[in-house]
């Protein structure tokens, strides 16, 4: 048996100590283990705590099949079918106490099998022949609950008449309400949209026998406490919980113990060792710069083909339209795509129709493409395990890949975090310069000169050139060529369009230095800059540099036309930050990232433009939706509340906010500049602070 890393027990030879409590004195192992079906499996009684605990490196020779797991044939089938061969070790140990009728959590790292985990025993328990709801499953966002929902409905496959509805903000209620209409047995879905349909009377709850919270800790980290509580009181008090967490926060131990009976908890070692014929770099690139140093990271590159991860989906169709508006052959998927339209995307990016392809995290699971040969994180990764997922992408089939990390300078101990985790420590890098992609496509063509003089067929060309040599005697051949070089890599010659390109690579080779060796202001500044496109993956004003066109400025009114300006109840007060309103908006709202413009933050409530304006049910919607578990209770914002029509602690701030400071440092989402033959080949962000008028400096901010 291997050695077991995590909680619940922490094991150092024949003896387990309990991690929760390590003042407990350690226990032997012989003195309380007892073997399971399960070979490599030990269920342990210590404290009355019962836990699963799988060893990280089981014995290949002692490994369970799926048919040993007493699943029935029809799911037999279906694993077979999806070519599953041996359980994980989730699945290994999950799947038993499921099937037992015991309510279990799993504490596992995302990328183990989870899905499968409780998605079999689940379609296990279903009655086909009745047509009501019979287990439900909480996601804590659309691209997770559409991935679930498919992977729900493929093991069901061979199981005649169980049905899967998905759920989820942004989406019509249209299909959603015929797909329960018409007898689903599985309901997946957000917390948000699935109490929508209770409230409508569209979700019946009375015959739920199983309840599933995937991925709790990322739930209740956005704010859904609440709603969890909400719909587990919907359901009947005799029904099976499963839940799965990355991690256990005190707050997933207080869901366990109100919602949970004596849980089985199951802890899967976590697995931190990374690909080791991938050759992990990052580069500190300022958050205006990324979408250009991204254009020559991927202009420079040798690999064959491309994936960029981003952290929201947002993020990632915006990255994909820059690219493809600088040349660069890209496609992106993330979880609005249709499995179908996935799929094609993904066969031409196997046969090299597209190089570059722009995921999110979800979106990317299960992806097998060989000619990946580099991986960019343009947003890092908030855990460690989603960066060992991303990176995996690459280095496949005995290939040599390369993962390249872009982070702020606000965000280095967040990459410290993730070198412990992985015990691997980045090399850093230089971006590429201008001059480096020049160097690149002129290498490039002259490495074409050689099977073109084969060719033959150049006698116009040799004319030609003979012509403008006789008719100026003072050029050098030499010179003449180089000319003709640089025209044809695109260099057009010194313009204001390089120098800027230039400067800007400077100040990415100065965001490189060690913060120590740095201006504060400049240092300050930049972290400022970067916190919100760094957690959210939003935009501001940007300067663009496309290598082969001119500049182009388009000057940006103060505010967004045909937005409506609305009020939230949370601000910095009440913990809430930018992103958290963004991710609220999106996840739960429905909104599109390109709906939401300026971010105005206050003590106890913040301002957003977004247009256009809402109607009357997406203003209730959005009002339930939480940010730190707080509704936003959105209403159309009429400015500055007369002193006694504002609550005590806004009152205590004097005056109202100001219009005019607020709009000097505002952060736009989106504000866009004009957008402008390599491998691949077919911003910026301000953050200013606005007092209120006649109040405490600094007390607002806008983004």
């Amino acid at each position: 048996m291997g050695t077991i890393t995590r909680i619940p027990l922490q094991w150092l030879g024949n003896y387990a100590y309990d991690v929760l409590d390590y003042t407990a004195p350690p226990v032997r192992l012989p003195a309380f283990a007892a073997t399971t079906r399960s070979p490599f499996l030990t269920l342990l009684s210590h404290r009355k705590r019962s836990f699963f605990v799988t060893s990280a490196v089981p014995n290949s020779d002692t490994e369970p099949a799926f048919a040993d797991l007493d699943l029935p044939s029809a799911l037999l089938d279906a694993v077979t079918t999806l070519g599953f061969t041996t359980p994980t070790q989730i699945q290994a140990a999950a799947i038993p106490a499921l099937l037992a009728g015991r309510d279990i959590t799993g504490i596992a790292q995302t990328g183990t099998g989870k899905t499968a985990a409780f998605g079999l025993p689940l379609i296990s328990g279903i009655d086909a022949d009745g047509r009501y709801l019979q287990a439900v499953v909480l996601t804590p966002t659309r691209e997770l609950a559409i991935q679930v929902g498919d992977a729900l409905q493929s093991f069901a496959q061979h199981v005649a008449d169980v049905s899967v509805a998905t759920v989820y903000g942004g989406a019509p209620y249209g299909p959603q309400i015929r797909a329960l209409e018409n007898g689903a047995q599985i309901l997946v879905g957000t917390p948000g949209r699935v109490i929508d349909h209770l409230e409508r009377g569209t979700a019946d709850f009375s015959h739920v026998g199983m309840l599933v919270l995937d991925e709790a800790d990322e739930m209740l980290r956005m704010g859904f406490a609440e709603d969890v509580d909400t719909i587990f009181a919907k359901a009947p008090r005799e029904r099976q919980v499963a839940l799965f967490s990355a991690t256990m926060p005190p707050g997933i131990r207080r869901v366990a113990r109100e919602h949970l009976k004596d849980p089985v908890e199951i802890a899967v070692a976590r697995q931190s060792t990374t690909v080791s014929a991938v050759t992990q770099q990052f580069a500190m690139v300022p958050l205006r710069h990324k979408i250009g140093a991204l254009s020559r990271v991927l202009i420079t590159s040798e690999a064959d083909a491309a994936i960029v991860f981003c952290r929201t989906r947002a993020a990632a169709e915006e990255v994909g339209i820059e690219l493809a508006s600088r040349g660069l052959i890209a496609a992106t998927i993330s979880g609005d795509v249709a499995q179908r339209d996935r799929e094609k995307i993904v066969d031409r990016l196997r046969s090299g129709a597209i190089d570059v392809l722009v995921a999110t995290d979800v979106a990317a699971r299960g992806l097998d493409v060989e000619r990946i040969g580099l991986v960019v994180n343009y947003d890092l990764p908030r855990e460690s395990e989603a960066y060992v997922h991303r990176i995996g992408r690459t280095g496949r089939a005995g290939r040599a890949g390369t993962a390249l990390t872009f982070i702020s300078p606000r965000e280095r101990g967040k990459l410290r975090n993730i070198e412990r985790a992985i015990r691997t420590d980045l090399t850093e890098i230089q971006i590429p310069s201008p001059l480096d992609v020049s160097a690149h496509r002129t290498r490039k063509l002259l490495e074409r000169v050689d099977s073109r003089l084969e060719a033959g067929r150049l006698g116009l060309y040799k004319e030609l050139l003979g012509e403008y040599l006789a008719g100026h005697g003072d050029k050098q051949v030499e010179d003449v060529l180089s000319a003709v070089l640089a025209l044809g890599v695109g260099d057009s010659g010194p313009s204001a369009q390089r120098a800027q390109e230039q400067a800007e690579h400077e100040e990415l080779v100065a965001a490189a230095r060690p913060p120590k060796t740095r201006a504060r202001d400049d240092y300050e500044g930049s972290a400022r800059r970067d916190r919100f496109q760094g957690e959210a993956g939003g935009r501001g004003p940007r300067r663009h540099f496309n290598d082969d066109a001119a500049p182009v400025h388009r000057s940006r009114p103060s505010t967004t036309p045909g937005a409506t300006k609305y009020r939230v109840s949370v601000g910095f007060d009440t913990g809430a930050e930018p992103r958290g309103i963004v991710g609220a908006l999106t996840n739960e709202g429905g909104l599109r990232g390109s709906d939401i413009g300026k971010i105005a933050m206050f003590g106890s409530f913040a301002l957003v433009e977004i247009g256009p304006a809402l109607d009357a049910n997406q203003m209730k919607r959005l009002s339930r939706a939480k940010v730190g578990g707080r509704p936003l209770r959105l209403q159309v914002d009429d400015g500055p509340r007369p002193r006694t029509d504002r609550p005590r602690s806004e009152r205590g701030e004097r005056g109202g906010y100001d219009q005019g400071s607020r709009e000097r440092g505002n952060y736009d989402r989106r504000d866009r500049g004009e957008r402008g033959g390599d491998r691949f080949r077919g911003g910026d962000q301000g953050k200013g602070r606005s007092p209120y008028a006649g109040g405490k400096p600094n007390r607002g901010r806008s983004y």
